[in-house]
């Protein structure tokens, strides 16, 4: 059981089970994007640690940035997203893998593939750890997933509780 701020969360998806799912991802990553050079753009602040542990798996030629968006307050999503730090790389003609921590509701996703498709990217792609599909508002593709989880509120391993949390190494679910 981990307190954080003023919750309790116990452990959903331990360590172990994460990188090995990490591993997976990337061993795909590989066949797929074998001499296509990916940019894969990292989606913050959730996706920090999961798009480290994923770049390092990768054995091919591909590179790495960053945008944040945000559309969180306290426990929920506010259903408004935010684009706070904007892409700065050209990504026209690029194969491009967006890697979330979580798709929910996937407002979020929405948004930033809108925002990308309009740089005419060779493809686009979608790399999420977590997917809650029963809280998804309208079907999504999502090209790459880790974990299908329950309609929960999750933190660890990147996740967040009002900005804390992101340091356990398990994903942790509201004990409450």
């Amino acid at each position: 059981m981990h307190k954080v701020k003023d919750k309790y969360f116990k452990t959903l998806i331990p360590s172990h089970d994460i990188q090995a799912k990490v591993v997976e991802i990337a061993d795909l990553l590989n066949a797929d994007y074998a001499n296509k050079n990916p940019l894969l753009i990292g989606v913050l602040n959730g996706s920090f640690i999961f798009l480290s542990d994923l770049f390092k798996c990768m054995n091919i030629d591909c590179e790495v940035t960053f945008m944040r968006v945000s559309s969180y307050e306290n426990l929920r999503s506010t259903g408004k997203v935010t684009q706070i730090i904007g892409l700065k790389e050209d990504i026209t003609d690029r194969h491009v893998l967006i890697v979330e921590d979580i798709v929910d509701t996937g407002q979020t996703l929405v948004n930033v593939k809108e925002q990308l498709v309009k740089m005419n990217p060779a493809s686009l792609k979608v790399v999420t750890l977590l997917n809650k599909p029963d809280a998804m508002l309208k079907p999504l593709p999502l090209d790459y997933v880790g974990f299908k989880i329950k309609n929960d509120f999750v933190i660890g391993y990147g996740l967040d509780y009002d900005g804390h949390g992101r340091n356990l190494v398990d994903i942790c679910v509201l004990a409450e």
